[in-house]
C-alpha cells in the first residue's frame, strides 16, 4: 500500500497549499484614557460600547515561506510599537521584518497613542496613562503573533470581492480652498476584497476583508471605547459564524468619511452594511482558490518634504491654533539641534499568495487615489494604508496640488513641519513596483 503514499501526499498538498493560524487578544484599555482622532475630546473616557481588538493571521507554504498580518482596532501604529514587535517577534520566531504586517482600523473611538500625538495637549497624568497602555499593548502584540504562530493547521484560501456604498468623498471645493464636507461626486473605492480561510473539515476558520473609509461613524461627541463600524462589522461576522476570526484590513482611506454619520448608532448600522458586504463575498460563485508560494518584501523609501524655514516656524509661535503653535515649538526644537525634519521614512510591503493575490501594504493615510492607480496598474493588488507606521496624510499628487487639509494642513497634528513634496506619489508607486517584484 505504500504505493498510496504520494498520491494521499499530493491530494493533500492540492486541497491544503497552506498552513494558517489565528489568535486575538482583547486590548481594550483597563481604565479611562484620553481618547486618540478628535482635538475636541477635552476627557478621558467613559465606558467601553465594544471591546476592541488585536487579532492575527499567520500562514505558512508549502515550502516553509511564512507571513503574520496583525490588525489593531486602533486609530494608528507608531514606531514605537511595530519596531519593538517585529524585534521580539525575530527573535522569538526568526521572522524578518518582510513577514510581519501591521494595519490599523483607524478607530477614533480608541485610545490616544503617545508617542508624536500632540493632539489633545495631554497633561502628565494623561501621558502616564498612554504611556503604561502602550507597554502592556507592545506584550500583547507579541504573545499574540507567537499564538497565531502555534495555530497553524492545513488550510485553503479563496479570494472574492464584494461591496458597500456607505464611504464618500469629503475633500469639497470651496471659495476658500479644499474643506472637508460631503462630495458624492468624489472618487471613492466601494471595494470589499475578502480573503476566506477554511479549514481541511470545510469549516470556515477566518476572514480578512478590507474597506476605503475612515473609522469615524461615531463622532466626537462619543467618549465611549469601541471599535466604530469596522468593530462592529467584525463583531456581527463572528457572531454569524461561531469559531471564526474575522479580521478588518483599512485600504486607502485618506479622504473618505462615513455617511452619514455623527450619532453612535450609525457605527453599528454601517458595520451591519459591510458585513452583510463581506457575506455576500462570501457566498459568491466568484471565488479565487490561492496556491502558493507565498512571498513576502518590505522596504522603507525616504518621501521628501517641501522645502520649510526657520522664520516660517517663528512667525507660527503667535497663531491662534495651540496645536499650531505646539507643531511650531518642536519644528524650532529640530533646527535648534541642527536636524530640521527633510523627509520621512516610509514603510511599503508586499504580500504574494502565487500569481492569483498580493496585498500592499503603505503607511500613513493614504488618499483613495492610491487605491484606483493600483486597481489600474496593478491589476489583482489589494493595496491597505494604515499599515507598518502611521504619521500623516498621503496625498496623491492631484490632492497635492489642490491643498487643504490632507495635502499638508494636517501635518501639525502629526508632528510633521508641513506638507510632502511634489513627486511623493510616483515616488511611493516606484516603490510598490519593487516590492511587488521582489515578492515574485
Amino acid at each position: 500500500m505504500t504505493w498510496l503514499l504520494p498520491m494521499i501526499l499530493a491530494a493533500v498538498s492540492t486541497a491544503a497549499p497552506f498552513e494558517a493560524g489565528v489568535a486575538r487578544a482583547d486590548i481594550t484599555p483597563r481604565e479611562p484614557i484620553r481618547m486618540g482622532g478628535y482635538a475636541a475630546r477635552t476627557r478621558p473616557s467613559e465606558g467601553v460600547a465594544r471591546p476592541l481588538w488585536a487579532k492575527a493571521l499567520a500562514l505558512r507554504d508549502a515550502r516553509g515561506g511564512r507571513v503574520v498580518i496583525v490588525t489593531l482596532d486602533l486609530r494608528r501604529a507608531p514606531r514605537i510599537l511595530t519596531d519593538a514587535v517585529a524585534d521580539e517577534v525575530k527573535r522569538r520566531h526568526g521572522l524578518e521584518r518582510a513577514q510581519i504586517l501591521f494595519n490599523c482600523s483607524h478607530n477614533h473611538s480608541g485610545p490616544a497613542l503617545w508617542e508624536n500625538d500632540p493632539f489633545p495637549a495631554l497633561g502628565a497624568e494623561d501621558y502616564a496613562v498612554c504611556r503604561r497602555y502602550m507597554e502592556w499593548l507592545t506584550k500583547v502584540v507579541t504573545d499574540l503573533v507567537g499564538r497565531a504562530l502555534s495555530d497553524l493547521a492545513p488550510a485553503t484560501l479563496t479570494a472574492s470581492e464584494g461591496s458597500a456604498g456607505f464611504a464618500a468623498n469629503r475633500r469639497v471645493a470651496t471659495p476658500k480652498g479644499y474643506e472637508i464636507g460631503y462630495n458624492p461626486s468624489g472618487p471613492v473605492d466601494h471595494r470589499v476584497p475578502v480573503l476566506r480561510v477554511t479549514g481541511t473539515d470545510g469549516k470556515l476558520r477566518a476572514i480578512l476583508f478590507g474597506y476605503a473609509c475612515h473609522n469615524t461613524a461615531a463622532g466626537p461627541v462619543s467618549y465611549q471605547i469601541g471599535g466604530d463600524y469596522a468593530g462592529a462589522a467584525q463583531q456581527s461576522l463572528e457572531r454569524a459564524h461561531p469559531g471564526v476570526t474575522a479580521l478588518f484590513l483599512q485600504l486607502a482611506a485618506g479622504d473618505q468619511d462615513p455617511y452619514p454619520r455623527g450619532p453612535a448608532e450609525w457605527a453599528d448600522r454601517h458595520g451591519a452594511t459591510l458585513a452583510a458586504a463581506v457575506e455576500k463575498a462570501l457566498a459568491s460563485e466568484r471565488q479565487t482558490p490561492l496556491g502558493g508560494p507565498l512571498k513576502t518584501a518590505y522596504r522603507e523609501v525616504e518621501l521628501a518634504l517641501a522645502p520649510h524655514t526657520r522664520e516660517l516656524f517663528e512667525k507660527r509661535l503667535s497663531d491662534p491654533l495651540p496645536a499650531r503653535v505646539r507643531n511650531a515649538r518642536t519644528m524650532l526644537k529640530a533646527y535648534d539641534e541642527g536636524r530640521p525634519m527633510v523627509s520621512l521614512l516610509y514603510p511599503v510591503q508586499a504580500i504574494r499568495l502565487g500569481d492569483e493575490f498580493a496585498l500592499v501594504a503603505i503607511g500613513g493615510e493614504p488618499v483613495v487615489d492610491y487605491a484606483l492607480r493600483a486597481r489600474r496598474e496593478l491589476p489583482g493588488v489589494v493595496l491597505a494604508g494604515y499599515s507598518n507606521s502611521v504619521r500623516g496624510y498621503v496625498p496623491s499628487e492631484r490632492v497635492l496640488a489642490e491643498g487643504g487639509y490632507e495635502a499638508g494642513d494636517s501635518a501639525i497634528y502629526y508632528g510633521l513641519p508641513g506638507p510632502f513634496a511634489a513627486g511623493v506619489e510616483d515616488t511611493i508607486f516606484t516603490a510598490i513596483r519593487g516590492v511587488l517584484d521582489a515578492a515574485r
